[in-house]
């Protein structure tokens, strides 16, 4: 990228910086990451859609993301712009049984003030990391409970930074994916319908799942949280502890004995060594059981051949 076209998205973004040769483990649940071209900070909703137009008239690469808990990014980087639509993106609105929430407000924010308003039906998310934009476009789910019961509408931007809407039932949920993910549109704003509920309960049922989470997860060390999708009539963590790779590792990179669906970054691991592994676990997982995994993890950048 040109330092005409840098100096074009820092008017674009401004006040909002740009940075060039920015480390992407800073970024990412993981901790791992090399550095980003380009990276730009996104303020509003006009600002996004300048950003957009502008690096597709340009013909150049971009990635948008939130909190970066679903990618791994190569240790060598990655090519383009990344779009971070996070830090000043997080209005949260209440109207009533509706909450109005910007792209990147966390997850687990939206479930509090959810909360403090006695709406339940978001306590599944309150220990999912993530922006609800990037929970949307994911359909993030937990315990029975995922982002399409409750969405009503989400506004997005295409690829050129056009406006769209669609209204829930239009966002075409499936397991692990949406609308969002397949025809590469971005949320800006997401409209929730929840229901009254008791604050007592409310808190009751969130502390359960929270106390489930840590007995069950490996929440001490950076993750991605469940590296790989639910396969069809079985569970990915249960196929991974049959196939005896219970702490098996690469470099820093282990697969947690306390849930074997979670890769973590155990010891200063490299992009790489945790790549390595996922591919280690999909050929002895398939070799015992037939079955393949296929990640959840996004991933970002070049990576050595297996």
């Amino acid at each position: 990228m040109t330092q005409e076209m840098i100096d074009t998205l820092r008017q674009i973004s401004a006040p909002y910086d740009v940075w060039t040769d920015e480390l992407m483990q800073g970024h990412t649940t993981f901790r791992v990451g090399g550095p980003a071209d380009v990276f730009v900070e996104i303020g509003s909703e006009e600002q996004f859609s300048k950003v957009l137009a502008y690096l597709k008239a340009q013909k150049q690469p971009y990635f948008v993301f939130g909190n970066g808990s679903n990618l791994l990014v190569s240790d060598k980087g990655v090519k383009g712009c990344m779009i971070h639509v996070g830090n000043q993106f997080q209005e949260i609105r209440v109207e009533g049984e509706t909450i109005i929430a910007r792209a990147g407000a966390k997850l687990s924010k939206v479930a509090a003030v959810a909360a403090e308003h006695a709406l339940g039906g978001m306590e599944f998310a309150a220990g999912i990391p993530g922006t609800i934009g990037g929970a949307v476009y994911m359909n993030a789910g937990a315990y029975d409970g995922e982002m399409a019961q409750i969405v009503t509408s989400v506004r997005a931007l295409n690829y050129s930074g056009e406006p769209v809407v669609f209204r829930g039932e239009e966002m075409n949920f499936g397991y692990r994916k949406s609308r969002l993910k397949k025809e590469a549109l971005y949320a800006v704003e997401v409209t929730l319908r929840l229901h009254p509920a008791d604050r007592e309960e409310i808190k009751a049922k969130t502390d359960d799942l929270q106390k489930r989470r840590k007995e069950k997860q490996p929440l001490e060390y950076p993750s991605a949280g469940s590296t790989f999708k639910r396969p069809e009539g079985n569970f990915a963590g249960k196929l991974i502890q049959e196939a005896g790779l219970a702490g098996a590792s690469i470099g820093g990179a282990e697969v947690s004995e306390k849930h074997c669906g979670f890769i973590i970054n155990r010891k200063h691991a490299s992009a790489s060594d945790i790549r390595a592994l996922i591919t280690l676990v999909q050929e002895k997982v398939r070799a015992n059981s037939g079955v393949m995994l296929e990640p959840e993890v996004i991933f970002l950048g070049e990576f050595p051949k297996a």
